[in-house]
């Protein structure tokens, strides 16, 4: 079936986007928001204007990472923003990663647009009183239900997140470059509490073990922004929304 052109299929994913989250608590978000990720589900990269790039450069000797030090791990391509959603592309670099992250109080849709990724997700839990964090802390720590690691590709349905559930998730670029369209609503406003924050994971499986099953409880620490992570920006070189 032949797929509409990109500049009618983007501003519908944008419409109702708009549609969808100007009214999240309402009696017609669920339906809305089911037809926003059918929507999202349709976008490629050509429909973008984007062509998957090649592996990057050689690592300068001594096992680097090939853009370490030169460009950003990530770059980011701005389409649109209103008061109630922003969307945009990221382009990971090989071996780049978003940190563990949270989103307060806003609902997200991730689609792979080319490469693979590796997205692990969690959920915010209450403070128990008997939980006591382990004797590594250095900083706030929260706990946390590590609920999934999967990874994506453009043949997997977008990746959602609410603010309750899947709310923190970190994103790695697997075996080369890669990039997805993200919708999140609202915006980010540290203004009104909707800041980011990074996560450090306290536990680790023992040298040679199998990783625990999920989902399980564990201790996150909340942490600055990584020094060898930061976000460039790149114009978009889509159809106009």
């Amino acid at each position: 079936m032949p797929r509409d052109n990109m500049a009618s299929l983007i501003q519908r994913v944008a419409r109702q986007a708009r549609i969808t989250f100007r009214s999240p608590a309402g009696p017609a978000f669920g339906e809305n928001l089911h037809r926003l990720q059918q929507l999202l589900d349709e976008v490629r990269a050509e429909d973008l204007h984007l062509a998957p790039r090649g592996p990057s450069a050689a690592a300068a000797a001594g096992g680097g990472l090939p853009w370490a030090g030169a460009v950003p791990p990530v770059s980011y391509m701005h389409i649109c923003e209103t008061e109630s959603f922003s969307m945009g592309v990221f382009l990971l670099r090989s071996g780049a990663c978003i940190p563990l992250h949270d989103h307060p109080g806003m609902n997200g849709m991730l689609k792979v647009l080319y490469g693979t990724l590796r997205i692990a997700c969690m959920d915010t839990l209450p403070p128990a009183a008997a939980a006591a964090p382990p004797p590594a802390a250095a900083g706030p720590c929260h706990r946390a239900l590590f609920r999934s690691r999967q990874h994506y590709t453009p043949a997997s349905p977008p990746c959602l997140l609410s603010p309750h559930t899947d709310n923190l998730h970190q994103i790695d670029a697997v075996d080369g470059p890669a990039a997805f369209l993200d919708i999140l609503a609202p915006p980010y406003d540290p203004q009104h509490g909707r800041d980011c924050h990074y996560y450090r994971l306290l536990e680790g499986p023992p040298a040679g073990a199998e990783p625990p099953g999920l989902p399980r409880e564990v201790w996150l620490m909340e942490t600055p922004q990584a020094a060898d992570f930061w976000c460039g920006g790149e114009p978009y070189p889509g159809p106009r929304v």
